[in-house]
């Protein structure tokens, strides 16, 4: 089985790696007339290299300080990096600026090649040899093989490709190389359009395949497209897969609208935002700490966007340290759980640090919460149960499947895991219909109940007389969570657990009752034996406070505290009826309905009362099915 793997270079300008690629694959990369002119790579170029059972795909990068972020866009994706030092010229500041950038980039097997050895004495090379060691160790080249080259006497060359291969089949039992069936997913490097064929763009493959006619995302922005065609180094093929460059001509968007920095990835799997939580880490020879809230250039993936740097756990980042991090950025970008990303400076422009994503759909986190802190940790853990989990909690009541654990905790066998956290008590349902419930993470949902029992207590305090809070009033207070099915499935989710009284008339803590003094106490009954007395025509809340000579702003309270016990019916806006008058009238009228219909002027006479109540009584009598109305006369709705 043939090896497919994307191999970087990497060093200063002038250090010959152009000229490598072409002495080891025969092809020149530098392909804009001001390249051949001034003789430096500017943008990226792109090579082949067939190797028995290996095949490269090359990325030339622009070693020139000013082209470092052309250097990173070409950074993202590959498996394994090429060092080029010249033997003449020895390291360089670009030399470790990229030797950097591919650790912060995760990097993790590569080769180191002197070039130019045919120009200085045996001796420098040696003590340039020497230096370069120096610089590799404690990095991932560290233990890497250093063939000494020459492009002129074609010197070390056989060397070098056979160091490469057996660098491949390294990289390729890595994690980062194991992603052939995950979601496709391509970072845009190049976008073009030919003659007769329309948009073509251009990247490094990360995870999945891609076949002619298959649709696929562009993100941000997630406009569908199909896939046309697609190329490998200039070869036609009908299938395509992570470890390839591609070459893919689109259908259904026009090349102005895509540019490097776009992803193309298959529909679902990528999600845009513009807040991402990191694990960040600032370089050793970083010039100065990172403050909170610093203005940063970060790249992440062949994108380079501002972002503002907010510090989770203290208001600035030491060099050489490490700490979690929010990145506001300044447009919305694509990522997923453990990408790498580079931060530069704003001004001067050099690389300061980097690190990996944790949640690349955050939502805003507070400074120094314990609890967010310790998830935090959770999250960037090996153990995928407890990564599974962490993305849970940081998703909220946002609504999630299994599969998307793959892009918030990098979870491969996510059906298993979500078991695990059924299982163990981390995650419950929120049922917010018959078919559809939301998994909800526990400290999430206990944090949530908190919350609204704070809230309840509030309303009590506020109204000490209430017996039960009204229901949509609080629904209302706590829209913010989100739609009211989700609301409702919180609350009786409370009831269920005993944490709140729920009825249809409203809600309540329990045991938190009106709390009546002496006078209050006997206002109640006064009001209440005022509605039994006044029988079929009870009197306003208005009368009441009139006839009431002190504590009148109590009235409203007590007849409403007196309805939600049973002693009263609100038959109307603000209009009640004692129950046990109810109770007559319901007898009263069933007796006379017996024979038939009645009209409101002979329900009026029957009850010896004027229009203003016996209107309002019948239409209450139609609302709760006692009566039917067959045009102006009242029936027994069932007899």
């Amino acid at each position: 089985m043939s090896i497919d793997l994307i191999l970087g270079t990497a060093g200063h300008i002038d250090h010959g790696k152009t000229s490598l690629v072409k002495a080891l694959t025969g092809i020149d990369t530098d392909r804009l007339p001001e390249e051949k002119l001034r003789g430096i790579t500017i943008e990226l170029g792109f090579a082949w290299l067939e190797l028995g059972d290996v095949r490269l795909g090359i990325v030339d990068v622009p070693g020139h300080e000013r082209f470092v972020r052309n250097m990173l866009a070409g950074a993202t994706g590959i498996d394994l990096a090429l060092l080029v030092v010249a033997a003449d010229d020895s390291v360089k500041p670009q030399t470790r600026e990229h030797l950097e950038i591919l650790r912060l980039l995760g990097i993790e097997y590569g080769v180191i090649a002197l070039t130019k050895c045919d120009l200085p004495d045996p001796n420098w090379v040696d003590l340039v040899e020497e230096e370069v060691r120096d610089l590799v160790r404690g990095t991932f080249l560290e233990k890497a093989p250093l063939v000494r080259t020459s492009v002129v006497s074609g010197t070390g060359l056989d060397e070098l490709r056979v160091a490469l291969a057996a660098a491949a089949r390294q990289a390729i039992q890595s994690p980062r190389c194991q992603r052939l069936e995950e979601p496709f997913r391509l970072a845009i490097d190049r976008s073009f359009t030919i003659a007769g064929h329309g948009t073509v763009v251009t990247g490094s493959i990360s995870s999945g395949r891609v076949r002619v006619g298959d649709e696929l995302v562009v993100e941000p922005g997630g406009i569908r497209v199909r896939v046309r065609g697609l190329h490998n180094h200039d070869q036609p093929a009908e299938e395509l897969h992570r470890g390839q460059r591609a070459a893919i001509n689109l259908a259904g968007i026009h090349h102005d609208e895509i540019r490097r920095g776009h992803e193309l990835a298959s529909p679902g799997h990528l999600m845009p935002s513009r807040l991402l939580t990191v694990r960040l880490q600032l370089l050793p020879d970083a010039p100065r700490p990172l403050r909170h809230r610093s203005r940063v250039r970060c790249h992440l993936g062949t994108a380079e966007l501002m972002a503002h740097v907010l510090l989770l756990d203290e208001d600035r980042l030491q060099p050489a340290g490490t700490a979690p991090a929010q990145l506001r950025l300044s447009e919305p970008a694509v990522a997923v759980w453990g990408q790498p990303f580079v931060i530069r400076s704003e001004s001067p422009v050099q690389t300061i640090g980097g690190g990996h994503v944790l949640d690349p759909q955050a939502q805003r986190q507070p400074r120094r919460d314990a609890e967010v802190l310790s998830q935090l940790e959770a999250l960037a853990s090996a153990e995928p149960t407890a990564r599974a989990g962490a993305a849970v909690f940081f998703s909220g009541l946002r609504e999630w499947e299994p599969a998307d654990l793959a892009r918030t905790a990098g979870i491969t066998r996510p059906d298993i895991v979500v078991a695990q956290l059924e299982k163990a008590g981390i995650l419950a349902r929120l049922p917010i219909s018959p078919t559809r419930s939301v998994r909800v993470h526990r400290q999430v949902l206990d944090a949530l109940y908190r919350r609204i029992e704070v809230l309840l207590d509030k309303e009590h305090r506020r109204h000490p007389l209430g017996n039960l809070l009204d229901r949509s009033r609080l629904a209302n207070r706590l829209a913010y969570l989100g739609p009211p099915p989700l609301i409702d499935a919180l609350l009786e989710s409370m009831r269920d657990t005993g944490r709140l009284v729920l009825t249809a008339r409203g809600v309540a803590l329990p045991g938190r009752g009106p709390q009546l003094s002496t006078n209050e106490q006997k206002l109640l009954e006064q009001i209440v034996a005022a509605y039994r007395q006044a029988g079929y025509q009870p009197p306003s809340i208005e009368q009441l406070q009139s006839a009431t000579p002190r504590n009148q702003a109590a009235v409203p309270q007590l007849v409403a505290l007196a309805a939600s016990d049973g002693l009263l019916v609100e038959i109307a806006p603000g209009m009640y009826l004692h129950a046990d008058v109810l109770a007559q009238l319901r007898a009263t009228l069933t007796e006379h309905l017996a024979d038939g219909g009645l009209t409101v002027s002979q329900i009026r006479e029957i009850l010896g009362v004027s229009r203003k109540y016996a209107v309002p009584i019948c239409e209450f009598l139609d609302r709760i099915g006692f009566t039917r109305r067959e045009g102006d006369v009242r029936h027994l709705a069932q007899r």
